[in-house]
Parts: C-alpha cells; sequence; structure tokens
C-alpha cells in the first residue's frame, strides 16, 4: 500500500492497522450581533425617526433664541420681532429672575377664588373662598420632588396677571386680556376638580381675590409690620361657553 493512502499519525483499526484521516471541519464564525435602537428599524421608519428628532431639535433651538432675544437687551432683532417672541413665550415660557433680585420679595401672597354655580335643580349657589394657593402649599410641602405645575402654575399666573392689571385691575396693554383668560381658565379648572359644590353643577361665574400678609421679621429684629391680610378682590367674570363646559378640564 502507498504511503499517500495510509497515515501513520491516523487513527488505528480494530486489527491495529493504520486509519484513513478524517476531513478537518471549517472554522466556525460567531453570528453577527442584532441590530437594536434605529438601526433595526425598516427604512421607511429609520427616514421618520430622523425627521421626528429634526423637528425637535430645531423646536428647541428656536425656544432657546427666543428665550435668550426676550432677556437680552432692545436690539434690531427684538425691536422688529417682538410681537413674535412674545406670542412664543407669554404665558408659559415667562421668565422670572426675581429669585436673584437684591430686593426678594417679603410677602406671602395667596390667590383665592369663589363661584357662582348654577346646579342641576336650576338653583344658584355661591360656594366659599377657596384657597388654592394653600391646597398648592400642602402639595408641596414635604414632597421631594413637587412638580412644576404645584410650584409655578397659578403663581406665575398671578404675577402674570398683576403685571399687565393697573390698581383698578383693568387691563394694561396688550396682555392684559390674555393673562385675565389664563388665569381664569386656571382657577376654574381647579373649582371643577377640587370643589365638591361645583362638581355638582356647571360654573356660570368666578371671583378672584388676592390675600397679601407681609412676611414677619425675626425675633431679635426691632422691626414691626403688620400681620393682617391686605385683600385685593377682582370683579365677577363670567364664563365663555366652553369654560362652564367644563372645556378646561
Amino acid at each position: 500500500m502507498d504511503a499517500y493512502d495510509e497515515d501513520p499519525r491516523g487513527p488505528q483499526g480494530p486489527d491495529g492497522s493504520a486509519g484513513t484521516r478524517l476531513p478537518e471541519e471549517p472554522p466556525q464564525h460567531p453570528p453577527p450581533p442584532p441590530r437594536t435602537g434605529v438601526a433595526a428599524l425598516s427604512p421607511r421608519y429609520q427616514v421618520g425617526a430622523a425627521l421626528a428628532l429634526a423637528v425637535v431639535a430645531v423646536a428647541a433651538c428656536v425656544h432657546v433664541l427666543m428665550v435668550f432675544l426676550s432677556l437680552a437687551p432692545a436690539n434690531t432683532v427684538t425691536k422688529q420681532h417682538g410681537k413674535a417672541i412674545e406670542e412664543w413665550l407669554y404665558p408659559e415660557f415667562e421668565q422670572n429672575w426675581k429669585l436673584f433680585a437684591p430686593n426678594p420679595l417679603q410677602q406671602n401672597i395667596a390667590v383665592q377664588v369663589r363661584a357662582q354655580v348654577r346646579l342641576h335643580d336650576a338653583g344658584v349657589r355661591t360656594t366659599g373662598w377657596t384657597d388654592l394657593s394653600a391646597q398648592d402649599g400642602a402639595a408641596i410641602d414635604g414632597n421631594l420632588v413637587p412638580s412644576h405645575t404645584q410650584q409655578n402654575e397659578l403663581r406665575r399666573a398671578w404675577d402674570y396677571f398683576a403685571a399687565t392689571h393697573g390698581a383698578d385691575n383693568r387691563p394694561v396693554g396688550l396682555r392684559g386680556s390674555l393673562s385675565e383668560q389664563y388665569l381664569r381658565r386656571i382657577v376654574v379648572m381647579r373649582l371643577y376638580r377640587d370643589d365638591p359644590t361645583s362638581r355638582e353643577g356647571v360654573i356660570q361665574r368666578v371671583q378672584v381675590r388676592s390675600s397679601t400678609t407681609n412676611v414677619q421679621p425675626p425675633a431679635w429684629s426691632r422691626e414691626r409690620v403688620s400681620d393682617k391680610p391686605v385683600y385685593r378682590l377682582m370683579p365677577w367674570w363670567s364664563l365663555t361657553a366652553d369654560e362652564a363646559a367644563g372645556g378646561v378640564r
């Protein structure tokens, strides 16, 4: 037998003769890892995701630019496009720098509301005063992560209203009516949500007032300030059909 037919290093047969060398198996390559994230989507959905990300990025850049222009000193851009900047920011994104003012507020201001409710039996009932600021304070007290709405929605709405109305409660400037509508919609929403009487019927009118109380000085101070609240009473506001029907809930 030729040397080409047998391999002395191959496996041995039962009789001790040399066996035939077995063919070697090809090396095994690991399978490619599965695609994840956007790469796992089909091309059509990848295009949609890319467009959505582009829209979000553009909106974020525009918002940052609008905030910067609202805080920057008067310039050519703000003079030409001031109305567009205000419409973008007010009232939801209005900036408030009172926290860093040299003379911080030394008063506690509470926003209170009452309503005239038409009941299902056609009667009309006037609710008592509801302290919305106290409700927000109770929700924040002891809460490690209070929401932005609980901390700022009502407070900023009242600041916005006070800044755009005179001492006679008449609007000053073009934003006065907008601030009144914004505050009214917030208090109506809160009444429908939290006031039992308001939920028994349909709110027809609301009246808002603020209660301002001076922050008392520390015990070691000789300063004396009044601790009696000062009220600012708004007239009764009639609701629109959408508001009365609960369209702001």
